[in-house]
């Protein structure tokens, strides 16, 4: 079964578990560019997101205006990955700090976003149950 938030037994709760998980992985690896700011020819690295392909549970995203963005357009203009660097110390260390630190501060409000609908998601199945408010 893969774990990409979709499949069966899956459903929202697990692709924001899985978010979540990306996200501290991630938060691991671009501590580790600022730790590595300094360090002679050290190259930043960073993780790709998970995939999560919603054909594959059967969803489909409906265009039923033109002026919506469509998915096959990839990002709708917007260019998420940010411009290329190639800023470079002459010691071979190609750790931006101002990229770096602008990665940590998305990756923080992108986990607590997932946190925040994790949480407002256990709450709605409280409520379903009738353990809620």
């Amino acid at each position: 079964m893969a774990n990409d938030g979709f499949s069966v037994g899956g459903g929202l709760m697990q692709a924001l578990k899985t978010r979540m998980h990306y996200q501290q992985s991630r938060q691991k690896i671009l501590a580790e560019n600022v730790a590595n700011a300094d360090s002679p020819g050290f190259r930043p690295v960073d993780l790709k997101p998970p995939s999560a392909d919603p054909t594959r549970a059967g969803v489909a995203v409906a265009r039923t205006s033109a002026g919506h963005m469509s998915l096959n357009t990839a990002n709708g203009g917007f260019d998420g990955t940010g411009a290329p660097r190639f800023e470079t110390t002459p010691n071979g260390n190609a750790v931006n700090l101002e990229d770096e630190m602008l990665k940590v501060a998305q990756n923080q409000s992108d986990y607590q976003l997932a946190a925040s609908l994790y949480s407002k998601g256990l709450g709605l199945m409280k409520i379903a149950i009738g353990k809620g408010r």
